[in-house]
């Protein structure tokens, strides 16, 4: 038995039958974490403490065993969401000691569960960004090749997870941020549909858009993780691909995407419909209409009000918030909305309602095709190089990095949808490709069923070369 390969609940059941022993287990993920320590995961942890709470659990089991789901799992969160036993930085100079006194809502859900906290991962400042390339905490590197990002804000979360550090990890997603380096680094990512999971002691951005959401290498295990935290005890539907129905967008999520990545969402397509999937054809003009006039104006009107009420709880000003900002691409974001680039309450208004109609024309679509989700290209391109935060190529143009990492998963944020990115395969060339799934809002189990039977479909993903020892 290898202890890095098992999948979240595989371990769970390996550590409750005594097959592996808690500490061995710990040991076997420490070791990893330290030989990758170059991928730059982590901001902060505290490895002797998880020693110590795998050793009493280890002296526990024999006498009284315990029945808690997680019973002893550690987890990566991701340093935007609050513990109370290490700082939650938001990746930004000026919170790296801060300490909340209390857990965020979705970490208490874990603690209750027997989850270990693993440590608080890296991520692209503040959360205001796609590609985890962070000047206060350094850039995080992807395992399948550390000269490439691993997609963010969520980066650090996806390079533990898929380079066998920790089984399962949480993340923020608010345009992107789960599914983008879920696919970047070949995991699951699940964003859930807004509103599903407790959203207390979050660093916010954009509490409209922002929501938790957990990733880990099986879309069993990332169902179990939201089975916890929404206190859902449903079991995830068993679906079929016979007859199942998904919706295509080949204008607005297939154009101007990387040939190698088309060509593995090609394959895996071809592969579903000799399943008995029905592949439907959409042209959805609407949608891009409604999101182009929603998304950033919401997160940046929000922002404003957001960050400075977290910075007063922990005791600092706005002032010295930004004084601490180190990560240019994140200091020329703050600096427009602090002077004449500023979103207006008008203009958020009329985001808001420009977001109405982007939640009514999905709604449409789902129920006027009969659609289970729709299915695209969770990214336009593989993981970039490092560095590369203003521009980057596609195709062999320059274009916006973080608006092209982003541009196909924005628009079912913008609409609080259920969306899941798996993998879909390897490019030519080595690198990850992920499968976006968006469901209709509060279908959350049907996607996950959805997503599993897709997974048992496709071809998994070996172990990232640098993630063997």
């Amino acid at each position: 038995m290898d202890p890095l390969e098992l999948t979240l609940m595989e371990a769970a059941a390996a550590l409750h039958t005594r097959q592996l022993g808690h500490l061995e287990y710990v040991h076997a993920l420490l070791a990893q974490t330290d030989r990758l320590a170059h991928l730059n995961a982590w901001i902060s942890r505290d490895p002797e403490r998880l020693i110590q709470q795998a050793k009493v659990l280890d002296q526990a089991s024999s006498a009284q065993p315990d029945h808690r789901p997680l019973a002893g799992m550690p987890v990566a969160i991701k340093d935007n969401i609050d513990t109370a036993d290490l700082p939650t930085s938001g990746g930004t100079r000026a919170l790296l000691a801060s300490r909340p006194t209390r857990n965020a809502a979705v970490v208490e859900c874990l603690l209750q569960s027997g989850g270990l906290i693993a440590g608080k991962t890296n991520l692209h400042e503040l959360a205001l960004g796609g590609t985890n390339h962070n000047a206060v905490t350094g850039a995080c590197r992807n395992p399948w090749n550390p000269l490439l990002i691993p997609g963010g804000s969520s980066g650090g979360s996806a390079v533990a997870v898929a380079s066998r550090m920790v089984p399962a990890a949480l993340g923020t997603d608010t345009g992107a941020s789960v599914r983008l380096p879920a696919a970047l680094c070949g995991v699951v990512g699940f964003r859930p549909s807004k509103g599903r999971y407790g959203s207390q002691g979050i660093l916010h951005l954009s509490p409209t858009k922002d929501t938790v959401g957990p990733m880990a290498r099986s879309v069993a295990d990332v169902a179990w993780l939201d089975s916890l935290l929404a206190q859902d005890r449903l079991d995830m539907p068993r679906v079929s691909l016979k007859g199942l129905r998904l919706g295509i967008l080949r204008g607005d999520f297939f154009e101007g995407a990387d040939p190698q990545v088309l060509v593995v969402i090609e394959q895996a397509l071809d592969t579903l419909v000799s399943e008995g999937v029905v592949c439907v054809p959409l042209d959805v003009p609407d949608l891009k209409r409604h999101n182009d006039a929603t998304g950033s104006t919401l997160v940046m009107f929000e922002m404003m009000q957001s960050l400075p009420a977290y910075a007063e709880a922990q005791g600092l000003s706005m002032e010295a918030l930004l004084a601490g900002v180190g990560s240019p691409d994140v200091a020329l974001l703050l600096s427009g909305q602090l002077g004449h680039e500023r979103v207006t309450a008008t203009a958020y208004a009329a985001a808001q309602a420009r977001r109405q109609k982007l939640q009514a024309a999905y709604a449409r679509h789902f129920a006027d095709h009969r659609l289970d989700a729709l299915a695209f290209p969770t990214c336009l391109m593989t993981a970039p190089p490092v560095g590369h935060d203003d521009r980057v190529d596609l195709n062999g143009q320059q274009v916006p990095t973080f608006k092209t990492l982003i541009r196909n998963t924005d628009p079912g944020s913008n609409a609080g949808l259920p969306g899941i990115s798996l993998p879909a395969g390897l490019t030519a060339e080595g690198l990850p490709v992920g499968l976006e799934l968006d469901g209709p809002l509060g279908t959350d189990r049907h996607l996950l069923g959805v997503a599993a039977a897709i997974e048992r479909a496709l071809p998994p993903l070996p172990r990232p070369p640098l993630a063997y020892a």
